[in-house]
């Protein structure tokens, strides 16, 4: 399925110099909006509109008991300032056409993306999941209970993972792992989504 993207400024998602942007086709059946303002299209089998921290509900109305629409969001997981993964959390409102997500699914997979489908909630899935991680990491750091290295190797030889908490969440950024969270707390309360100590500050330090 052919696709066509509209964008005004840099992609999170899309970053300058990446493939997909190569295949855009103009009046391709999918369109992705990669900042540009979002206009309905019902001759189009999905309108894709890049997320941020936001909901899709910034963008247009998404109602459950509202007509199906072929609107849906989405957004490339990328941990801070690394390259950007290739994951797609793709967002479904409720009255989400079947028939679009297909299509994004097709296009997306067909990209060499993996892809999850998402309820409208800020965070989506992976943050949900890995900043309540991160900011206990931090905590632990903060109390004295155990030293950055000590917890990274735990997670990667303990556990495989290819990283360790405190080496990822510096690497990508304090102060983006300040906002993720803080956006998170906002909206669920959870103790968790409190940005830890050390991202407060480096929010408050400018990055420094």
């Amino acid at each position: 399925m052919r696709y066509e993207i509209r964008r005004m400024g840099e992609s999170r998602s899309f970053p300058e110099g990446d493939s997909f942007l190569d295949a855009s086709v103009e009046g391709g059946e999918a369109l992705f909006l990669l900042g540009a303002p979002f206009a309905p299209d019902p001759g189009r089998a999905a309108i894709l509109v890049e997320l941020g921290l936001e909901c899709l509900d910034v963008h247009l109305d998404t109602k459950a008991e509202g007509p199906e629409t072929n609107v849906l969001g989405f957004a490339r997981y990328r941990n801070g300032e690394d390259p950007p993964s290739k994951l797609i959390e793709l967002v479904a409102a409720p009255a989400a056409a079947v028939a679009a997500v297909a299509a994004a699914r097709l296009v997306l997979e067909g990209a060499g993306f993996a892809v999850v489908v998402s309820a409208d909630r800020v965070g989506r899935i992976v943050d949900r999941l890995v900043r309540p991680k991160y900011n206990a990491a931090l905590r632990l750091l903060d109390d004295g209970l155990a030293e950055a290295g000590d917890m990274d190797r735990v997670c990667r030889l303990g556990l495989g993972y290819p990283d360790g908490p405190i080496e990822r969440v510096v690497r990508g950024g304090l102060v983006h792992h300040h906002d993720v969270s803080r956006a998170l707390f906002a909206v669920s309360g959870a103790a968790g989504f409190a940005p830890a100590r050390q991202a407060v500050v480096a929010k408050a330090r400018g990055g420094r």
